[in-house]
């Protein structure tokens, strides 16, 4: 009974060493063609043929033809901008300021000091925080185009 065990066992493992025998090119072939060429051909006809496929198909294959465009310098310049990292743009984005509501409080009118010297009634305007707030990386932004 063991000598029927150690060869079932030397045969799977030959079974599984036999998958690994198999080279990269017969599993994935890649015709000769060069990442580049794959790329470039993606890109001018879709990723798939013209000639395949149903007239409304072509239609609106050609309707987007005429709605690509190339992008220019100064128009790539201003895309890359508007994504660049720089220090401030890191620091509002991951740290941005919480709201932070004015109160308006009203002093009645009174008497102050020791000779009870009348006192008009005022507005008075303070922050509900005595400081600034800061949301943690990933916590709610403040509301678009409030400061404090």
């Amino acid at each position: 009974m063991p000598r029927v065990a150690i060869a079932m066992l030397g045969l799977i493992s030959l079974a599984l060493l036999s998958g690994c025998a198999t080279s990269k090119d017969e599993l994935m072939p890649t015709n000769g063609m060069t990442m580049e060429e794959l790329w470039e051909q993606g890109s001018t006809t879709g990723g798939y043929s013209h000639r395949t496929g149903s007239p409304g198909q072509r239609a609106v294959d050609d309707a987007r033809g005429v709605l690509r465009r190339p992008i220019g310098d100064g128009e790539m310049r201003a895309e890359q901008t508007r994504y660049t990292r720089d220090a401030a743009n890191e620091i509002y984005n991951q740290f941005s300021r919480l709201p932070n509501p004015d109160l308006v409080m009203f002093v009645y009118p009174h008497l102050a000091g020791g000779e009870s010297v009348p006192v008009p009634g005022y507005s008075t305007v303070f922050p509900l925080y005595n400081k600034p707030q800061y949301a943690m990386p990933g916590e709610g932004a403040r509301p678009a185009g409030r400061t404090r």
